[in-house]
């Protein structure tokens, strides 16, 4: 019995097939694309600004802190010289100031209280002689003692004016001078009172310098801060009109490739619609067969006209 070779070709419809050719050389005459580049927007004129006058504002602080250390000395040298007008106030009265305030002109009260005093020892000295003279005993024993006892009289009398009017003078001396002392302590004690309190209100104004430094710092940061988040608003808004323009370009770079993909996908959903060739080869006949298979034919034909025959007979 002779060997049979049976070949079966599995083939898309012709129109798809067609399709998908065209399809796929499309797809191999697009050309790789450029993609765009990635950009970074850079720092906007008010972020390099803001950056610049950081810079600058460094230090800003150290001229209100250096001026107030200088404040604070200030203020430490004023307590320290009020401290010692308060010790000066404390201290004592000395009596040899009174000396200081003894009145000038009291040598020529004393000199006309003496010329007064020996002006009556004179009148008294006559007197004393024209009695002697009456009673004729001028220049005897008694008139001497009488003589002596006046003198002796008009020198206490001198010796007391003396000392009255100085005792007078320094003890109004010392009096004024205890006033003044005493007036002088208070000056000088309210002196180191208003020194005292001048020297901590330096202090305080000396600590609110240094703080205005820190204040002036904070406010120049502020600012900075502030000026950089605007600009730094102005480069987010440059990144996202860049990263917008590169989205558009790679979607437009990239449109070819979704067209093709989105034609394959339909292409892959669609039902199958394939068909099959079968071509069936085997060898030429030997002549017996071939006139076994004329015979066999024939006796068939027969048998089907036949048949037909008594069909129709019998139906009648």
């Amino acid at each position: 019995m002779a060997n049979e070779v049976t070949e079966q070709i599995v083939r898309e419809t012709p129109e798809i097939e067609a399709y998908k050719l065209g399809l796929l050389k499309s797809a191999q005459a697009l050309q790789m694309p450029t993609l765009p580049n990635y950009q970074v927007a850079g720092l906007q004129q008010g972020q390099l600004d803001a950056l610049r006058a950081g810079q600058q504002g460094i230090g800003a602080y150290l001229p209100y802190l250096q001026q107030g250390t200088t404040t604070l000395g200030a203020g430490a040298g004023t307590v320290g010289q009020g401290i010692a007008s308060l010790y000066g106030a404390a201290g004592g009265y000395d009596p040899r100031m009174g000396m200081a305030f003894m009145n000038p002109y009291m040598q020529s009260v004393i000199d006309q209280s003496l010329q007064e005093i020996n002006r009556q020892g004179d009148l008294s000295r006559q007197n004393l002689q024209a009695q002697a003279v009456r009673a004729g005993a001028f220049g005897g024993s008694r008139e001497g003692v009488q003589r002596a006892e006046l003198e002796r009289g008009l020198s206490q009398t001198r010796n007391q004016a003396i000392i009255s009017a100085l005792q007078s003078g320094y003890g109004a001396a010392q009096q004024q001078a205890q006033q003044a002392f005493e007036q002088q302590q208070q000056r000088q004690l309210a002196m180191g009172q208003g020194l005292g309190s001048l020297g901590s209100q330096l202090g305080t104004m000396g600590i609110q310098q240094a703080a205005l430094g820190q204040t002036a710092q904070n406010l120049g940061q502020n600012d900075v801060n502030f000026q950089f988040n605007l600009g730094s608003i102005q480069q987010k808004q440059q990144q996202a009109e860049l990263d917008a323009l590169r989205a558009s370009q790679m979607q437009q770079a990239m449109q070819p490739y979704q067209q093709l993909a989105f034609v394959s996908d339909i292409y892959k959903g669609a039902p199958s619609s394939q068909m099959s060739i079968t071509q069936a080869q085997q060898p030429a006949p030997s002549p017996f067969q071939q006139i076994a298979g004329l015979g066999t034919a024939a006796l068939a034909g027969a048998a089907a006209f036949g048949g037909k025959d008594s069909t129709k007979t019998s139906l009648f």
